[in-house]
């Protein structure tokens, strides 16, 4: 039973790795090394709210990402914010 269980959280994982990949370019360099570098990390709330942020638009995650717009979900805004951290070169 276990290995079933195992087989698919990978399955779900590799979904998740597929659905990473974007129409835009710019969002592929936000989207595919997060999720390769620090998906494992996110609590399960949050890779929950990743998964549901995958199901958006994107020119509507573009908006986000280039900070023209804000997402009403303060779950996604957090993740957003996650995501934009680690690109961003730091101010010290």
């Amino acid at each position: 039973m276990e290995e079933v269980s195992e087989t698919r959280s990978q399955t779900e994982l590799n979904r998740l790795r597929w659905r990473s990949r974007r129409g835009m370019a710019e969002l592929d360099v936000l989207f595919v090394p997060f999720f390769e570098e620090a998906f494992d990390a996110l609590n399960a709330e949050m890779k929950e709210v990743y998964a549901r942020m995958l199901d958006e638009e994107d020119p509507e995650l573009w908006s986000w990402f280039s900070e023209q717009s804000a997402p009403n979900d303060p779950q996604y805004r957090s993740l957003v914010s996650l995501m934009l951290s680690r690109v961003r070169p730091n101010d010290s």
